[in-house]
């Protein structure tokens, strides 16, 4: 059983994590068996707020994301004692991050202040939940009490009529890349088969969301959009309306790769599409190759062909499509996870 029937996130502002691991997963279930649950945002002047309800709420349970501002943290350091548990959600290595030279200097600095923070952090918690096996590992020799939480689909799964009505019919292909421009160096990586199905094709639109962030050598080509990253809610919303047929997601071994879920998995499940897919974890875990996605090596010619070979088999693709669709489905969370109730 929980210690406490309140249950709040401290909110920095990751709420990806807060709703993908807790808010729209876990949540509910509390709430379902009676318990109570909030979020409190601690940025800025909103900190006195949540500070003043905090200070009324003895005993409650406390969820941690990522980071705290300071003046949050410190706080929290020094009235520990007045809480439960503490569980801390966490889907990057920030300490890999932080060293990632690939990554955009604005993106690199803000992972080299987590990463720094991080230890604080584990210091409090009485559990830690990582969105990887991998992850975990890497946090197991800092913290007693790693648990891992694969990432639940919490996005409606839509109908295929795109597939019906598209590619075969008048609409064109539609090939999307709605990564973070944390993933700028691994997208770049595989240009060259972006590049040559554009060239090639005249039936294929690319959708690459990552705004000015774009890479050159994609920037350019003929029938590719670039439309500006959105915030989390924003993104929600579009993707609920949006539809692709082909979702990329490359990922480059590198230690920040390393810690990865397959969150990118569902995601284009949700925009109702098929994955090409990198050949390693966290994907190989999730990715049939060939049944319900593609897996491709590091060498953009398997990007290509695999491109290929999707759009030259529409039946096929669609059929992936919607066993995508049903492998998504499965990562529904349909009951509380052990660590919520303290089991090994």
């Amino acid at each position: 059983m929980v210690n406490s029937e309140r249950w709040l996130v401290l909110s920095d502002g990751a709420r990806p994590t807060e709703d993908i691991y807790f808010l729209e997963s876990v949540a509910p279930r509390l709430r379902s068996a009676g318990h109570d649950v909030g979020r409190l945002d601690a940025r800025g002047w909103r900190w006195r707020l949540a500070r003043w309800v905090l200070s009324r709420q003895p005993g409650a349970n406390l969820v941690l994301s990522r980071t705290l501002p300071a003046v949050a943290l410190q706080w929290l350091e020094r009235e520990r004692a007045r809480f439960g548990r503490i569980v801390y959600l966490i889907d990057d290595d920030l300490g890999a991050a932080a060293e990632n030279e690939t990554l955009p200097s604005g993106y690199r600095a803000r992972m080299v202040s987590a990463a720094a923070q991080q230890a604080r952090l584990l210091a409090l918690a009485d559990e830690v939940v990582a969105c990887s096996v991998q992850l975990a590992a890497r946090l197991r020799p800092r913290h007693g009490n790693v648990r891992v939480m694969t990432p639940p689909l919490i996005s409606p799964l839509p109908e295929l009529a795109h597939f019906v009505n598209g590619p075969t019919g008048e609409q064109p292909w539609r090939i999307g890349f709605h990564g973070t421009r944390a993933h700028r160096a691994d997208l770049a990586h595989i240009a060259p088969a972006l590049q040559a199905i554009q060239r090639q094709r005249c039936d294929t639109e690319l959708e690459m969301m990552l705004g000015e962030h774009m890479p050159g050598l994609l920037a350019d080509l003929p029938r590719t959009c670039c439309p500006a990253p959105l915030s989390w809610q924003k993104f929600r919303a579009y993707q609920a309306r949006r539809r692709v047929h082909i979702g990329l997601a490359p990922l480059l071994d590198t230690p920040f790769n390393r810690g990865k879920s397959f969150i990118k998995f569902l995601d284009i499940a949700a925009m109702g599409g098929v994955g090409i897919y990198s050949r390693r974890s966290p994907y190989t875990e999730i990715v049939e190759d060939g049944v319900n996605g593609l897996l491709a090596g590091d060498d953009p010619d398997e990007w290509r062909r695999g491109l290929e070979w999707l759009l030259a088999n529409p039946g096929t693709t669609h059929r992936m499509a919607v066993a995508a669709a049903q492998a998504a489905q499965h990562h529904v969370l349909h009951t509380m996870p052990d660590w919520m109730n303290g089991e090994s």
